[in-house]
């Protein structure tokens, strides 16, 4: 196994809360019905999560990401998965306790938006009380 199986191994074992609280909206396609994984390996890259059908990722930043070596890194990053068809929606930590809401419907207005394959069913969202809604993508 390489080192970036290994790398995404181990960060799936010890989650940040950030993610945890993420991963219960997004796994078991409960997520308005689309696969995620969790900590995928990509290139020389792990991405926090990642949506194959979409091509999307979506990464969760702390406090480390403020540093200048490491926004010069994340841009690189950024640059080389773009290069591989992959786009990458970032959210602060923060960000996830105090507005999941938010992120969610900016993931999922993302995962909704056309694509050169448009799937025509509705993608249902995630569960909100005790209904569904629904969002046309």
């Amino acid at each position: 196994m390489n080192s970036r199986h290994s790398l995404a191994r181990s960060l799936r074992k010890t989650p940040r809360w950030a993610e945890r609280v993420l991963w219960r909206n997004l796994r078991n396609r409960s997520f308005a019905q689309f696969k995620f994984r969790r900590q995928h390996p990509v290139g020389a890259y792990v991405l926090d999560f990642y949506c194959a059908s979409r091509r999307l990722a979506v990464e969760l930043d702390g406090d480390v990401h403020n540093v200048p070596g490491q926004k010069n890194h994340d841009t690189v990053r950024d640059a080389y998965l773009a290069d591989q068809g992959i786009q990458v929606l970032r959210f602060w930590n923060i960000e996830v306790q105090e507005n999941l809401d938010g992120v969610l419907d900016v993931i999922l207005a993302e995962l909704c938006r056309e694509t050169s394959n448009p799937d025509p069913l509705p993608c249902r969202a995630r569960e909100r009380g005790s209904h569904e809604e629904f969002a046309q993508c």
